[in-house]
């Protein structure tokens, strides 16, 4: 198992006060081998960095959207070697994107803690000129409807060195492409069991929406991988002229 470790100035117990969880829990995942070991200091003191940490929390949700520590076990093994904690944290979003939708409205006040940081009239507004946020309450009360997993991911995007409008663009384009993409696939579905019921086709929309997420991360990491290459003037991966 490889991640990287950036910046490894974390002790046991930061680590575990950063993800929310225990230090016996740390450890835990440590001796089954699914976090790998700290690095070892001065005084034999270990430090965790921000791999550990981005680990750590791709961990916790699997854990959250009820995976068995075997699953969880077979799911980092798949992971390819070498990654980062952007690399990581994508891979928390697209387990987070399993989840149900769950909107809540939320107080203007209540906004900080839930995304992780403070948050300034400025960044509120992004969040809600991005779709993250939404109007709350009719009455007009100081609040927004949030979803939990695309406050995270709109968070992410206030540190992102572009303009609103290209964020703006961004989304448009790949929602227009997901919609695009999931008619398709459920035009597939469809075609293949015209005679399904609904309870069997949930049944196969829960079974198959993880395998399909991963799927189309990794096409879309690889295609955007060859376009920055093609963009920088890099030769192409395989060698091929």
């Amino acid at each position: 198992m490889t991640i990287e470790t950036e910046d490894p100035a974390l002790t046991v117990d930061e680590l575990a006060a950063r993800a929310g969880v225990t230090v016996r829990t740390v450890r835990f995942y440590g001796t089954k081998g699914l976090l790998p070991p700290p690095v070892i200091g001065p005084r034999r003191v270990g430090h965790y960095g921000a791999g550990h940490l981005a680990r750590l929390a791709l961990i916790e949700e699997l854990r959250r959207q009820g995976l068995t520590l075997a699953a969880i076990e077979r799911y980092l093994d798949r992971l390819p070697p070498g990654l980062d904690a952007h690399d990581l944290a994508v891979h928390r979003a697209v387990v987070a994107s399993w989840a149900p939708v769950a909107v809540e409205t939320v107080p203007r006040a209540e906004l900080p803690r839930r995304a992780g940081r403070a948050l300034s009239e400025e960044d509120v507004d992004r969040l809600a000129a991005m779709g993250v946020l939404g109007a709350g309450d009719p009455a007009g009360e100081d609040a927004y409807r949030v979803d939990a997993g695309l406050l995270r991911l709109g968070v992410r995007l206030l540190d992102v060195p572009l303009s609103p409008e290209a964020i703006l663009a961004a989304r448009t384009v790949l929602l227009d492409h997901a919609r695009a993409a999931a008619h398709e696939l459920s035009r597939l579905l469809r075609e293949e069991g015209p005679e399904r019921d609904a309870q069997a086709v949930r049944s196969l929309s829960a079974h198959m929406q993880p395998l399909v997420v991963q799927a189309l991360l990794t096409a879309f990491q690889r295609s955007l991988t060859e376009e920055l290459r093609e963009w920088l003037g890099e030769p192409p991966a395989d060698g091929s002229p």
